[in-house]
């Protein structure tokens, strides 16, 4: 089912506005705040004392933006004093914000490098060490627009090969017998291929190829990067940049977050012998099919290793685990009061609710959701 979803500006832009005052601070502090408690209790937002005031600011991936103008409204119902921005300024440029101690929070489609953990102890207390939670999980879209097809709400199916080769250049029109072999049902047209792809570093990129990697290794050759790596087709910032620019010509190809498809045409993709169509329910199916990362450095991340391999019947392979990355300990207690009920908020049973109407996301699975309270929980408030 798709799903059409208004991106408002008001958030992106205040958010812009306070990061500029916040960035000399660089300890992760608040712009000003008033008084309040921290939300000690899990699994419980409804139960601190007072409730959470003053300014805080996220930064990072675009594909969030709908999930936290929900996430911000459900916070605010019950903490009317705090003023949430958040700029979805994309993963890699979010991080690199929080690093610089700028922002609460930052928002991620890709898990906190190595060299990232070891440069958050200059914005974490104590000399201790960021961690990341899942917190939205969504499909990524294979969008197309093409006269015909997609305006008459038809899917294409594509195996991984295919989709990858497309991206890669290799295949350059629409009615390529690789295409048209999985596709016999359609009069597909001689109309070439333009490929749309992120020209920011992104989290969503490195989601969307990493499929390849491991599912269509011979067809795509390229390590695995939050940089599209190649020259075909054109860039586009962020994701409402890829998915505008798909919109405005006929014969484009793109990939974006699920919440942002609009109307535009979606590839189902082949699972085992089928062919899954994009779905919320299938994103589900592919992480409770998956494992956690042990591997990962620092203490409280919980990181997801993507099945991209699963045959699990109706689950849809090409999945973004988008993360809220944050201290354990921060320089400012206002700021770790908020950091602790805020992510409480969000990855409880109401907060996932709250994304799931607005952006069309995947709930956490109760798995996931228990290893994202033990880690907030860690959060030290005193």
């Amino acid at each position: 089912m798709r799903k059409n979803v208004l991106f408002r500006s008001i958030a992106a832009i205040s958010g812009i506005a306070m990061l500029a005052s916040l960035a000399a601070c660089g300890d992760n502090t608040t712009a000003s705040t008033d008084n309040g408690s921290s939300n000690n209790n899990s699994s419980d937002t409804t139960s601190k004392s007072e409730p959470i005031s003053g300014n805080f600011n996220g930064a990072g991936a675009s594909s969030q933006q709908a999930a936290v103008e929900a996430w911000v409204a459900g916070f605010q119902g019950t903490n009317p004093d705090a003023k949430i921005a958040y700029d979805p300024s994309g993963s890699g440029a979010g991080v690199k914000t929080f690093l610089t101690g700028a922002t609460a929070w930052a928002g991620s489609d890709k898990a906190l490098a190595d060299e990232d953990v070891d440069n958050s102890k200059s914005v974490c207390a104590a000399d201790t060490t960021a961690f990341d939670v899942p917190v939205y999980i969504s499909p990524i879209a294979v969008i197309f627009n093409l006269k015909g097809i997609s305006d008459a709400g038809k899917h294409i199916n594509m195996d991984a090969a295919t989709i990858a080769k497309i991206f890669d250049g290799k295949i350059t029109k629409w009615n390529d017998p690789a295409i048209a072999d999985q596709n016999k049902d359609l009069d597909l047209p001689d109309t070439a291929i333009t490929v749309v792809h992120r020209s920011d570093k992104s989290g969503t990129t490195q989601n969307f190829v990493s499929y390849f990697k491991d599912q269509a290794a011979d067809a795509w050759s390229y390590d695995l990067s939050e940089n599209w790596p190649n020259e075909v087709g054109q860039g586009a910032k962020g994701t409402s940049g890829v998915v505008n620019t798909v919109k405005q010509a006929d014969g484009t190809i793109g990939y974006a977050d699920f919440s942002a498809v609009g109307d535009l045409g979606t590839v189902a993709v082949k699972v085992g012998d089928k062919y899954s169509e994009i779905s919320a329910d299938g994103a589900t199916k592919v992480i409770d099919d998956s494992e956690l990362d042990s591997s990962v450095k620092g203490d409280n991340r919980v990181v997801v290793k993507i099945n991209h391999a699963t045959t699990t019947e109706g689950a849809y392979p090409i999945v973004l685990v988008s993360y809220m990355i944050a201290c354990p300990q921060y320089k400012d207690t206002k700021t770790a009061e908020f950091v602790k009920s805020w992510l409480t908020y969000v990855t409880s049973s109401d907060g996932q609710k709250a994304a799931s109407q607005a952006a069309g996301s995947a709930p956490l699975p109760d798995s996931i959701a228990q290893k994202d309270a033990a880690s907030i929980e860690a959060i030290k408030t005193k």
